[in-house]
């Protein structure tokens, strides 16, 4: 069995790490970004070489051009050495951030960011990947419940996600002669450290998700990763195209 490869961005914390941790334990060797923290890429990293796999991180800002170019040079300038070509299998766009203002409150800064960060970031590294990305490959982008469903404070971060949801459909479109696949993920409510952990440390708003929601309960990263691992298998090859809402049903 050939050794697939998957380059996944913000993976040392939260919903990527638990991406990254469930495709190694599917056999896929990892390259992730991290950009800030150093010493938690190191924990993911020997994570997954506990789990007997490959990985290795490199740092990206997603709020910079220039870092998702050299990312991606870097990342397969790794495979190079590793592996003797450039080539990988999977493509994650995960890296992301918040910004919680009303529409009235809202600056042309805060907006800038969030559209660099979350959509013209995520097009421009799948830009530059594309050449590499292998035959039969797939690429998994996630959006959020937040572009199906309205909270006040959220619309910035909901537009770029909106956004995203279409030019999945778009890659699943025009990559489908490559028999490259592409989806797009929308987690719910999810208790990480996202935004500063308001779902993970907010007693009432954890009540709150937990009483608009199916299940009854605040999502966890587990609940999103291994969806990602699934999406990334031989059974899910004919799955393209399609937004996947991973919210336990909240606000259904």
């Amino acid at each position: 069995m050939t050794q697939k490869t998957a380059i996944l961005t913000g993976a040392s914390r939260g919903l990527g790490r638990d991406m990254a941790i469930n495709l190694a334990k599917n056999g896929v060797n990892i390259i992730f970004s991290f950009n800030s923290s150093k010493e938690k890429a190191l924990e993911v990293i020997a994570e997954i070489e506990s789990l007997g796999q490959k990985a290795t991180a490199i740092r990206f800002d997603a709020n910079n051009f220039k870092s998702g170019q050299e990312f991606i040079d870097n990342a397969t300038d790794y495979l190079k050495q590793e592996n003797g070509n450039p080539n990988f299998d999977f493509l994650i766009n995960n890296a992301g951030t918040g910004a919680f203002n009303l529409v009235t409150d809202t600056t042309e800064e805060q907006f800038e960011e969030m559209m660099n960060v979350h959509l013209k970031s995520v097009y421009f590294l799948t830009q530059k990947a594309l050449p590499y990305l292998n035959e039969g490959g797939r690429i998994i982008n996630i959006s959020s419940g937040l572009a199906r469903f309205s909270m006040p404070g959220m619309s910035v971060y909901a537009m770029m996600k909106g956004g995203i949801e279409v030019f999945t459909r778009y890659l699943a479109k025009e990559l489908g002669q490559r028999q490259i696949t592409a989806n797009v993920i929308a987690p719910g409510a999810i208790a990480t450290d996202f935004a500063g952990g308001n779902n993970r440390d907010n007693e009432e708003k954890r009540s709150l998700i937990a009483n608009i929601t199916a299940l009854g309960r605040v999502g966890e990263a587990e609940d999103v990763g291994g969806v990602v691992a699934f999406l990334c298998s031989d059974k899910a090859g004919w799955i393209n195209g399609q937004r996947i809402e991973v919210s336990g049903g909240m606000l259904v």
